[in-house]
Parts: C-alpha cells; sequence; structure tokens
C-alpha cells in the first residue's frame, strides 16, 4: 500500500479549484469550492451548490482556465463543468457500494483559502442519514470544513469513493457516492421542481414548507410561492422531502398534481405541473 503523503499527491494533481461568481471586478461576491478531474478530456466532478452559471478552474499548477456547467442535478447535489483544457490528471474512482465501515479515507480539498489541504479519517457508514431522506451518503468521520464542497473522498488507494458535499452533527462528512457520479454522468440530471423545501409538522400529518422557488423553474411557472405548505403530490402524502422527489421522478415527462396551502392555510389548492423528460446523455 502506498503512503497517504503519495496518495495526496496523486489526488492533489486531480482535485481542482473551482471559482464561480462575477469574474469581471465589478462587485458581488465570489464563490469558491473545489471539484475533481473525472476525464482527461476537461470533464469536472463537483457540487451543484458550488456553481451556477460561470466558473474558472484552477489547477494544481496554479493555471487557471475557463469552464462552462454543462449539467447540475440540485437533487444529488452534483454539477458537471466542461474545462478548456486536455490531458489532464484523472482521478481514478471505486464502486461506493463496496465500502466497508472503519476503512481509511482520505480528503482533498480547498478548505479557507488553504488550497490542496488533506485530511484523513475513517469510513463511519454508507446509506441514508437521518432527517435527510431515503438517499444514500458515504458518512465518514473525517475534519472538512467550508471549500471542501465539491472535493474528493477517496479510500486507502487513492480512488474516489465520494464528492465531498456537508458536515452534519456531530461532525460527521457526508459525501455524494461515487456510484451516484457514475449514475449523473451517463443518464443526466433528474427532473426537477424548482423548490426549496423545508419538512415541517401539519397537524397530524408531514408537510413541506416552500423556502424558495427557483426562477424560471417549473414551480415558478405554475405560480407555486415562498411559504406555500405542500402536504401531497399525486395524491400521496410526504413523510419526508425524498417523498417529492420520488413523485417528481415518477412524474417525469408527465404532470405532477400538487396540493398545497396557502395565506391562512384554511383551504387546499392543487396544481397541475408540467415536467420535462430529461434528455439522453449521447
Amino acid at each position: 500500500m502506498r503512503g497517504f503523503g503519495e496518495i495526496g499527491e496523486k489526488l492533489r494533481r486531480s482535485t481542482v479549484r473551482i471559482l464561480s461568481g462575477p469574474f469581471s471586478g465589478r462587485g458581488g461576491e465570489q464563490g469558491s469550492g473545489s471539484g475533481v478531474i473525472w476525464s482527461a478530456d476537461g470533464t469536472v466532478i463537483t457540487n451543484a451548490h458550488v456553481v451556477r452559471d460561470r466558473a474558472q478552474v484552477e489547477l494544481w499548477d496554479g493555471s487557471t482556465v475557463a469552464a462552462t456547467v454543462a449539467e447540475r442535478d440540485e437533487r444529488r447535489d452534483l454539477a458537471k463543468l466542461k474545462a478548456n483544457v486536455t490531458n489532464l490528471p484523472v482521478a481514478p474512482w471505486r464502486d461506493s457500494t463496496s465500502l466497508r465501515p472503519g476503512e481509511l479515507v482520505v480528503a482533498v480539498g480547498n478548505p479557507l483559502g488553504f488550497v490542496g489541504a488533506l485530511s484523513t479519517g475513517v469510513v463511519h457508514a454508507s446509506g441514508p442519514v437521518r432527517g435527510l431522506g431515503a438517499r444514500t451518503w458515504v458518512q465518514a468521520a473525517i475534519r472538512l470544513a467550508p471549500g471542501n464542497s465539491g472535493g474528493p473522498l477517496a479510500d486507502a488507494e487513492g480512488r474516489v469513493v465520494g464528492i465531498n458535499t456537508m458536515v452534519v452533527g456531530g461532525g460527521l462528512a457526508l459525501a455524494v457516492p461515487s456510484n451516484a457520479v457514475a449514475d449523473f454522468l451517463r443518464d443526466g440530471a433528474r427532473p426537477s421542481l424548482g423548490v426549496v423545501v423545508q419538512p415541517v409538522a401539519e397537524g397530524n400529518r408531514g408537510a413541506l414548507l416552500v423556502l424558495r422557488v427557483v426562477p424560471r423553474s417549473p414551480a415558478e411557472r405554475a405560480s407555486v410561492l415562498t411559504g406555500d405548505l405542500l402536504i401531497a403530490a399525486n395524491g400521496r402524502g410526504f413523510e419526508s422531502v425524498e417523498d417529492l422527489g420520488d413523485a417528481i421522478d415518477r412524474s417525469a415527462g408527465g404532470v405532477l398534481k400538487l396540493r398545497f396551502l396557502r395565506g391562512d392555510r384554511r383551504s387546499h389548492r392543487e396544481v397541475a405541473i408540467a415536467l420535462p423528460q430529461p434528455a439522453p446523455i449521447l
């Protein structure tokens, strides 16, 4: 087995710093995060919350190149960038379903302005996290900080097993599994309603409070508003945010019937929302 120093150096060469936001110097806040070189032709994977419309990619040698946001999947929190450069050092990846608790893992990223920072830890679990629905996360006891988002979580051989995304209570780091990245690259982004929601209790049932409506999204076109309380989709109530995601998936290319409360929340409303069918990735 190679030492962590050698593994870390190889991962650093396949990890980039991502700058997003205004680049003209005319005001506005510029964000930064990390990304992983997934293919030598300039494909970089990061979190959707790291980039929006435009980005610049800083490579391991300090050079900076422009990148386009080729695709974003807010529900998976993944984004694919195409950097204007080729012959890049690719990070190998591993089937994340083969991970076992207790395995050593390495994270590389650019936290708090420290470029190429490396930390080590162990796998805690791989599966759902309470309060975050039914989706699978690679969960690791490893130190992350702002700026690590989008960077690689790798095993002791330097193979990427996840994309670092967030830290939850107790300092547990969560990463999008590498298998989810492979699905994203193969199938494209899953259909999106275009809302940010928070689970709340409504009487003796679950509901989802709309915190934000994404501009030009299906939800905005259907006149869903911030503050609306979603109570059912296609006639089924909600127990978690993932229930809404499942309903969206089943309605792709068709119509999602969304029941909600507004204002004084005394009467139910229902709206039919047309959802596009994701385009195949060729």
